[in-house]
């Protein structure tokens, strides 16, 4: 079917961390029926992070699915969006021989570590525009050939969860250029494998999926995945691209100078560029979304998490659910948390620093903070340390003219009003958009021939809010910036010894006391 005939619905499907969301857009933004499914981030052991590859394909099935059933046009085709930075080994059959290791295991932290330390660490990041960290595929590769060499050596390809979705759903072993650029493994500047990289991973090109553009279709489902789905084989599959990209591009920001901002779980802060590269210091990354669209910056770890932590340790009077509450006791506190800083590292920390060594720590506390000033200093460190980020954007050479944000925290007025003042720049917030699957639905639509161009998001998206930063919250914010980057490199040698102690200090008692 020609794309001019082609019907202007676009299902994206966005494959999360904790869930799965396929969403069904028209061409003119409107958001026509969705579902999302649900599963774990199992922790086997301390610093793992993996996920059963099949539960996640279940999800992504039922998902779309449930779509198709809400519909009453048909579909063009199934854009897909997934997290970055997963690693799963597959046999020849494509079966999975490991669990998928997402961004958030830690578990190569000491191989991230030595690569970091070697001169041409910081090369092979600006090369691969890939941190040193063990988030990226890269260490986690020389973990499992260190740790797990038998298992090591039965892997005939290695992919992400992406990758095994669509080999599933479609019976094809491809990756996405976006996705690529997130592994440590490509080179960004010509867009193929980087030899030096796949050497020192230990693999070859061959153990590799197929590199493929974002905008590539693949030709359509197997005859098991159409059934499951609902959908006609002949539905065209566009590859899509990593969730971080495409957020920016659901947001509307597509173009130089309008960063994307998001707070979820964890948080993001990117800007889109029209060529590939890093600041010399490394302290961005740069992952691909087209040929001519580029996102540099950079993730944190610790976003609505944070706030998730702080209702269980500082209310668990409150219950479960108690967002809202605990951001009502914030504003009891004033502006500067009366001088307590919070190093919101509860989960080690990525941008800008790129080590898995530091932890959460309050510092300035005296008997006159309260619960308040606690949960308030909180939301200022995730704030603060997404200020950190945009220095580093903003350091790359990116001229930062407007920024947009969404995420769970854009529900909160506090929030929003905090995100201003301690960037001290206006924010804007457009109307809810599924974000990731909103974007993937956008390039589907580039993909198949329904839209010009992807920059078309720009006008798409619109604005519900600009909240500028009130002057004397800003001026507080700024003075404490820097005191804020400081104390990382302050506690520098703390983080380590407490690395080095913390097997013999766990975090729960053995047993019952004698």
């Amino acid at each position: 079917m020609p794309p001019d005939t082609l019907p202007g619905v676009v299902i994206g499907v966005d494959i999360g961390t904790t869930s799965t969301k396929a969403v069904a857009y028209g061409t003119d933004g409107r958001q026509l029926a969705s579902h999302a499914a649900g599963y774990p981030l199992n922790d086997p052991q301390p610093g793992y992070a993996e996920q059963d590859p099949d539960v996640i394909l279940a999800a992504v099935v039922g998902s779309i699915r449930s779509v198709v059933a809400e519909l009453a046009t048909p579909v063009a085709g199934l854009a897909f969006c997934s997290a970055m930075h997963s690693l799963i080994g597959l046999d020849l059959d494509g079966n999975a021989l490991t669990p998928s290791v997402t961004w958030a295991d830690s578990r190569a932290t000491r191989q991230a570590e030595r690569l970091r330390a070697v001169p041409s660490g910081l090369a092979l990041h600006r090369r691969t525009g890939t941190p040193m960290h063990p988030m990226s595929p890269l260490p986690k590769l020389l973990w499992y050939a260190e740790q797990e060499p038998k298992l090591f050596e039965r892997v005939a390809h290695w992919g992400g969860i992406k990758e095994w979705v669509l080999g599933r759903l479609c019976g094809t072993l491809v990756i996405d250029h976006s996705i690529a650029s997130a592994t440590g493994l490509l080179d960004i500047h010509h867009l193929e494998w980087d030899t030096e990289a796949i050497t020192i991973a230990g693999i070859t090109e061959d153990q590799l999926p197929q590199l493929v553009a974002t905008t590539a279709v693949l030709p359509g489902l197997t005859q098991r995945a159409a059934a499951a789905t609902g959908l006609p084989q002949r539905t065209p599959v566009v590859v899509g691209a990593g969730d971080g990209p495409l957020a920016n591009l659901g947001l509307g920001a597509v173009h130089p100078g309008m960063v994307a901002c998001s707070i979820g779980t964890s948080g993001a802060m990117r800007v889109m560029v029209e060529r590939p590269g890093v600041d010399p210091l490394g302290g961005v990354f740069c992952y691909a979304l087209t040929e001519n669209r580029w996102t540099v910056g950079g993730a944190i770890n610790n976003g609505g998490i944070v706030l998730k932590w702080a209702g269980a340790a500082l209310a668990p009077d409150l219950g479960e659910d108690s967002e809202a509450d605990l951001v009502a006791i914030a504003a009891r506190a004033p502006v500067g948390s009366g001088g307590l800083i919070m190093l919101p590292y509860l989960h080690s920390e990525r941008a800008p620093h790129w080590s898995a060594l530091p932890r959460g720590a309050y510092v300035g506390l005296t008997h006159g903070h309260r619960r308040e000033h606690l949960v308030r200093a909180a939301l200022e460190g995730v704030c603060q340390q997404l200020a950190l980020v945009l220095s580093s954007v903003r350091a790359a050479g990116n001229e930062v003219g407007e920024i947009r944000a969404g995420g769970g925290f854009a529900h909160s007025g506090l929030w929003r009003q905090m995100l201003a003042d301690v960037l001290g720049v206006p924010v804007s917030f457009p109307a809810a958009h599924e974000g990731s699957s909103f974007g993937a639905a956008l390039l589907g639509m580039q993909a198949l021939g329904l839209i010009p161009s992807i920059d078309v998001a720009a006008d798409l998206v619109r604005i519900d809010e600009t909240i500028r930063p009130d002057p004397a919250a800003a001026a507080t914010y700024a003075a404490l910036l820097p005191l804020f980057a400081e104390l990382y490199d302050a506690l520098a040698p703390a983080f380590t010894s407490m690395r080095r102690l913390a097997p013999g200090l766990p975090a729960t008692p053995a047993g019952p006391p004698m």
